[in-house]
């Protein structure tokens, strides 16, 4: 029986490397086929090697399990794939059976890819040695990009829950730099001076791994803190959500019980379907900021918000305009929501007491989990997640609530935090 279903994920699995491009080229365009053909030609190439060498290493019982599950892995993919040229939100069934296996295994399959040829020198001068035994005990590593990839998704589907306490202050260094706060996993004992309480949600991508009732249900539980601001920065969908006409505004719903608190700016995903995410704002009470300014009334004192729209080009430009157009309000807390935090570069060192982003998902693969800052992104230009210093402004980057696509979130769970803010 073994041999027969590693016949069929073989066979699957070339019809899904010439198939679905061509499918995708057909039914949505030139840009979903090379989407599709660059994502699948790097994965499974890592499936059909790791497939094969494990099914050596095991007995006919566990070659069996491992066929059948290669085989539910490449014929999820199709299924998901092709329903992505017309995507939309599928129900519970669909999403446990098909999307979330596919992109699961896809995003396992590109590892193991990238594990297969990183041992390849290994193997190749093991095998000149003749050093047999060695050669044997390193197919013991070839499950570990699969195992790791099961992290990702526990890592991924699951947010933590946090209390982030931010201390503003009037100065700070010449350059950015990442700064000290707190993370509680429960709510902290209350400090002097004036505080002000937030919820920033960022990047929860309505998709196959952020249903409508998942994303309900994760705003609600945010709600119930009683924040005086809800600030969304951006990022809202996924192809699947995008599909879903009304979805969103339904995902949004408990915002309606925040009504007047509420803003939000667009991320770079928000502009493939603009039209949606405004009117599941409008719908809920949300006010959208495209380069605009608002004005709130807190407990905690009147604040000055200030909107930056996404903008790939000319954005140095376009703050510094924002900027001038919406000077300081005398007696206001200054924030700023900023969708990619690395646009912060571009503002001078006043220009708010506080800028909020996310974009960056909190690096992606990281050491956050394990309590450290560490990311792939920490020497990069993107400040990758938590707070950072330069001058008089603080910035603050959310790890968001969830993410776009492939579950490959290593060591950096995403967020459900509330924000205080406390105000010198």
């Amino acid at each position: 029986m073994a041999e027969p279903l590693a016949l069929a994920f073989r066979i699957a699995t070339v019809a899904t490397l010439v198939g679905v491009p061509l499918f995708a080229l057909r039914t949505r365009g030139r840009g979903y086929a090379i989407f599709t053909g660059v994502t699948l030609g790097f994965a499974l190439p890592g499936a059909i090697v790791t497939q094969a060498r494990l099914a050596e290493a095991l007995g006919a019982r566990g070659a069996l399990v491992l066929d059948a599950a290669f085989l539910w892995g490449a014929l999820a993919t199709v299924a998901h794939f092709a329903h992505l040229a017309r995507a939309r939100l599928r129900p519970r069934s669909w999403r446990a059976l098909v999307s979330i296996p596919a992109q699961g295994y896809i995003a396992a399959s590109f590892l193991a890819g990238l594990f297969q040829l990183g041992l390849l020198p290994l193997r190749g001068a093991l095998v000149l040695a003749d050093a047999g035994d060695a050669l044997a005990a390193l197919r013991w590593l070839d499950p570990l990009p699969y195992l790791v990839a099961l992290l990702s998704v526990a890592t991924s589907a699951l947010p933590r829950r946090e209390w982030v306490r931010v201390r503003l202050a009037r100065e700070g260094p010449p350059v950015l730099r990442r700064a000290p706060f707190e993370r509680h996993r429960r709510e902290p004992q209350p400090t002097q001076g004036r505080t002000l309480r937030l919820v920033q949600i960022s990047d929860p991508h309505l998709g196959p791994w952020q249903s409508v009732r998942r994303m309900q249900r994760r705003i609600e539980s945010l709600l119930a803190h009683a924040p005086h601001l809800v600030l969304l920065t951006g990022d809202f969908l996924t192809m699947e959500g995008r599909g879903s006409p009304g979805a969103l505004a339904e995902a949004f719903a408990p915002l309606r019980s925040a009504a007047g608190r509420c803003y939000a700016i667009f991320g770079n995903h928000d502009h493939e379907a603009a039209d949606e995410v405004r009117s599941a704002l409008a719908a809920n009470d949300v006010r959208l900021l495209c380069d605009e300014e608002a004005l709130a009334a807190t407990p905690a004192g009147p604040v000055q918000i200030l909107g930056a729209d996404w903008a790939d080009r000319g954005r140095r430009e376009r703050l510094h305009a924002l900027l001038a157009a919406h000077p300081r309000r005398a007696g206001c807390l200054r924030l700023l929501l900023l969708h990619d935090p690395s646009g912060f570069h571009d503002l001078p060192d006043d220009a708010a007491d506080l800028v909020l982003s996310g974009h960056t998902h909190g690096g992606q693969l990281g050491l956050v989990s394990l309590g450290l800052d560490w990311t792939v992104l920490s020497r990069s230009r993107w400040p990758d997640h938590g707070l950072f210093a330069r001058g008089g402004s603080r910035l603050y980057v959310h790890r968001g609530t969830g993410f776009y696509g492939f579950p490959l979130r290593l060591g950096v769970p995403g967020e459900l935090s509330v924000l205080e803010v406390v105000v010198p």
